[in-house]
């Protein structure tokens, strides 16, 4: 079956060549086809082929759908009072991730499962269609892997994440814990997994047993991520870029050197303004990246301590009012950059080939995304 998209007002392609010098190649008066979950024509409006199936956009915008490239859904509980605390002064300390493994570990996998779908419903009504989901919020063998199990229902995009904070019951062995992640949990959880991700950041782990956690996952045939410098300067952003990492995450306080090697090693750096909306830590700036030369991705962050949103319009709203980025430029972080981020190349762009994952806003310009925020401007979704 194939369907013609027609009457475009505005198509946001991120392909280069559809408009030589404009970071989004957006097209005016376009069409698009989709034939079985592909995006197989792309051009003007005029020159649209037949197809079974045809959609009057109305000079409406289409965008590629937003990848959003970080997210914690597999999660019990709420944790609604300690964000009242930090609205109320009270610093934000990564402590609280304790609260929601201990309800999750007491969930079944139908309440996991049940709660994952709620949150992507939520992000396909805002135009995410392609998701990443981590674990870390079961700290043990059996959570871990049943947590990434759930996710995997959900997307193909999985993060072990057992490195998120030191499990309870090795509080007072955190080199032990290191040894479990690393050994039966990562067993357990590899199948299940496409990443591993570590949290290097004090409070959690350090450099050392970062780069031990990573070197056992890509062993494992696991590509590495991490969580690095939300909570101040450390290691751990100039850590992945020393060893490749596709992407490192939060980037909220950075150095020089740690823009530069950012740059140098093509790593992308995820930003997710909705945390320090939530934590009210200084916001990261997307400016400077993109100044440097880095690639820079927007995420949600969605999990319920520092960041509980699961709207990708939303954080481009703050990454242009409050990161120093365009909304040409957060529009394609969270599209383009998302899919970079997870190492992919057909998602994130309207050209023939791509998946066929495509957002109509009910506004004729992207702009819209950031001129009116909090306002439901995804009309509908196509997905492959």
């Amino acid at each position: 079956m194939s369907l013609l998209i027609t009457n475009i007002g505005e198509l946001v392609t991120n392909d280069p060549a559809a408009a030589p010098g404009d970071l989004l190649g957006v097209r005016t008066d376009a069409a698009v086809v989709l034939t079985d979950g592909v995006v197989s024509w792309v051009g003007a409006a005029a020159d649209a082929p037949a197809a079974d199936e045809v959609f009057d956009a109305r000079g409406r915008a289409v965008l590629p759908g937003f990848v959003d490239s970080h997210s914690h859904l597999v999660f019990a509980g709420d944790r609604a009072l300690e964000f009242q605390a930090r609205m109320a002064g009270e610093s934000y300390a990564a402590g609280g991730i304790r609260t929601t493994v201990a309800a999750t570990r007491a969930a079944s996998d139908d309440q996991l499962a049940a709660g994952v779908a709620r949150h992507v419903a939520e992000m396909r009504r805002q135009g995410t269609t392609t998701l990443e989901i981590k674990s870390g919020y079961g700290l043990s063998v059996d959570d871990e892997a049943r947590s990434l199990r759930v996710a995997r229902e959900f997307t193909d995009e999985t993060t072990f994440l057992g490195a998120h904070v030191v499990a309870p019951e090795y509080a007072d062995d955190p080199a032990g814990y290191v040894d479990l992640v690393t050994g039966p949990m990562l067993a357990a959880a590899a199948p299940h997994a496409r990443w591993i991700d570590v949290f290097c950041e004090r409070g959690a782990f350090d450099e050392d047993q970062a780069r031990t956690i990573l070197a056992a996952g890509t062993a494992a045939g696991l590509k590495g991520r991490l969580h690095a410098n939300q909570l101040g300067e450390g290691p751990g952003v100039r850590l992945a870029a020393e060893l490749g990492l596709t992407a490192v995450d939060h980037c909220t306080y950075l150095s020089d050197d740690d823009v530069h090697a950012l740059r140098d090693a093509g790593t992308v750096a995820t930003l997710l303004p909705g945390v320090e909306f939530s934590t009210r830590h200084p916001y990261p700036s997307g400016r400077r990246l993109i100044d440097a030369g880095v690639t820079v991705a927007v995420a949600s962050d969605c999990n319920p301590g520092s960041c509980y949103t699961s709207s990708l319009p939303f954080c481009i709203a703050l990454a242009v009012r409050e990161m120093g980025m365009t909304p040409a430029e957060a529009v394609w972080a969270a599209s383009a950059g998302g899919a970079a981020a997870l190492g992919r190349t057909d998602v994130g762009r309207v050209v023939p080939g791509a998946r066929a994952d495509l957002t109509l806003l009910d506004a004729p310009t992207h702009v819209h995304l950031a001129y009116r925020p909090g306002v439901p401007l995804v009309a509908r979704t196509w997905t492959a």
